[in-house]
């Protein structure tokens, strides 16, 4: 399986379900999935890694790319559960002290650790 995206809006939030692997060949689909949930859904983005199995760099500069764009657009982004392989590389790289991590997606969406 490579990629599959799903967006749904929930309150005050945008919700990016994203699952199978995000890697170099994949990477652009979320970037304009969450580029268009942003600007057109709202600014505070969740992304729900449940079901991602795998994320490279290029999964990192999506994730980076988004926080950037919904910060600038006032608003924010939270990741929710990652699997024990993508939050590795989350800890490893630091990115989970840039973007808040919670353990489910109604957890991100209430912000609440």
């Amino acid at each position: 399986m490579k990629l599959r995206l799903a967006r749904h809006v929930y309150a005050d939030a945008v919700v990016v379900a994203v699952e199978g692997e995000l890697d170099l060949f994949t990477a652009p689909f979320l970037r304009d999935e969450v580029r268009e949930a942003i600007l057109q859904d709202g600014n505070r983005l969740v992304l729900d890694l449940e079901k991602l199995s795998f994320m490279d760099s290029s999964g990192l500069s999506v994730l980076i790319e988004a926080w950037r764009l919904a910060t600038g657009e006032g608003g924010g982004v939270s990741l929710a559960a990652p699997q024990p392989p993508v939050a590795r590389i989350l800890r490893t790289t630091g990115l989970d002290r840039r973007i808040k991590v919670y353990s489910d997606v109604d957890a991100a969406i209430s912000g609440e650790i």
